[in-house]
């Protein structure tokens, strides 16, 4: 091990003491869960027809997660927001920098960085609303190289012509190139059309990047593979319909994972597809439940096809003060060689004033071809649970919000993967700054 267990001990220890005094202090403000501050949240991010550009059913874009994914419609919205002529503008981002360390015999430590940037824009067209995206990330300069940043039993696409391991890939610079057009069909129902040369079909909850209740851990879902891997497709078509708490939605898209090469767009037949079922009974409840057909995700296994299926919840609850966001992921990969193997997780992300606690808990299963492990059989399957807990504490600059942070990471290990990793709980952390945008305010996007 690079460092002491004894350091990243310490580190842990530090983060779960920060975290029990946030909830401490917090426990009041918590239990002032009201209608009128609930209000607030959704008011905030769906004036909308201010410019024209109102959703034909009238939902807000606090509704919008990753690709055509739905979130609660409580879900504060962190960005800047502008009018221009008859377009609405907004701009997205967030950079997470800092030095991580992944102990055990296969961990590693590094400094990195985790980095996106999203303009959208908005306007009336036809009696309806068109969308557009741009979405790019420097990770592929900042995360370390081709094999990206240390993560310990991390698995997914490959670098060198090797499958990456207890490693997690840079995202590619274009994350997504997309447009999107809603059209009323009747008073209650409405058209969704997406497409995408970079982009996200109808498969999963939103990606780990774009959710509220990871937004603050800056360490990448080790689920991720088998929940929403597919938020970067290099070609993708999808049509929805929906009301206003149901929408079907099918997608034709590219199934081939991102290559090692970055900065560029890896099309290839749009030779996969996938459906999902969203609903939003309430306004701080988002489900959805998905299927996916991907043919040969993986470069180096392209006789190997997955069927992909998943279900999520996420719940967020505005706060006085601050917002309380959770989500809860189950998925299941079955290929069409292999064993079939699952995943779930459950992470949250607590905001009081300017602090942050967040947590996250996974159950995952690996096979040992999924981490290249020196065994006869390539299929047998590993289990292990892993728990991470941080705080960040934030300083307000302008319309900008820069927070100190810092996670620990656990990772419980079964008896059969403890040879390989030279620990039966082997200890991660990563200290680091995070910059975005501050939440947008009541009329704060009145143009």
């Amino acid at each position: 091990m690079r460092r002491s267990i004894h350091h990243i001990g310490l580190l842990l220890g530090a983060v779960i003491s920060a975290r029990a005094a946030a909830f401490e202090s917090a426990q009041d403000s918590a239990n002032a869960h009201s209608a009128a501050n609930h209000a607030h949240h959704h008011e905030m991010v769906s004036a909308d027809d201010e410019s024209g550009n109102e959703d034909p059913l009238g939902l807000g874009m606090s509704r919008e997660g990753s690709g055509t994914a739905w979130q609660p419609d409580s879900t504060p919205v962190y960005g800047h927001h502008f009018i221009a002529a008859d377009w609405m503008l907004m701009l997205h981002y967030s950079l997470q920098v800092g030095y991580i360390d992944q102990g055990s015999t296969r961990g590693d430590h590094q400094f990195t960085s985790m980095n996106w940037v999203m303009l959208m824009a908005q306007h009336a067209l036809f009696g309806g609303q068109l969308t557009s995206r741009v979405m790019l990330s420097a990770e592929p300069l900042t995360t370390g190289g081709k094999r990206g940043y240390p993560l310990l039993l991390q698995t997914g696409e490959s670098a060198g012509g090797l499958p990456l391991h207890d490693r997690q890939h840079p995202h590619d610079l274009f994350m997504e190139v997309a447009a999107k057009y809603n059209h009323p069909l009747t008073k209650d129902l409405a058209l969704e059309v997406y497409g995408a040369p970079s982009g996200e079909p109808a498969l999963g909850p939103v990606a780990f990047p774009h959710r509220l209740s990871a937004s603050a851990n800056p360490l990448a879902a080790l689920g991720h593979h088998w929940q929403d891997s597919s938020h970067i497709a290099f070609g993708v078509v999808t049509v929805g319909v929906y009301s206003r708490q149901l929408k079907l939605e099918g997608s034709w898209f590219n199934g081939r994972e991102p290559d090692e090469n970055r900065y560029d767009f890896d099309f290839h037949p749009l030779n996969s597809y996938s459906a999902r079922l969203s609903y939003n009974p309430l306004t701080d409840l988002s489900l959805q439940v998905s299927y996916g057909y991907l043919k040969s995700p993986e470069e180096l296994e392209p006789n190997v096809s997955v069927q992909r299926i998943t279900a999520s919840a996420t719940y967020n609850r505005p706060l006085e003060g601050g917002n309380w966001a959770s989500t809860a992921i189950f998925g299941y990969n079955i290929p069409s060689s292999g064993t079939s193997t699952s995943s779930a997780l459950l992470e949250s992300n607590f905001e009081l004033s300017r602090n942050t606690v967040f947590g996250r808990i996974e159950f995952i299963q690996r096979t040992s071809r999924d981490l290249v492990l020196p065994v006869a059989d390539s299929q047998s399957v590993f289990n292990a649970i892993v728990l991470e807990l941080g705080y960040v504490r934030d300083f307000e600059l302008g319309p900008t919000t820069i927070g100190l942070g810092a996670v620990g990471s656990a990772n419980f290990l079964s008896g059969g993967l403890q040879p390989f990793y030279g620990s039966k709980v082997p200890l991660g952390g990563m200290i680091f700054l995070r910059l975005r945008p501050s939440p947008m305010a009541h009329g704060s996007h009145s143009g």
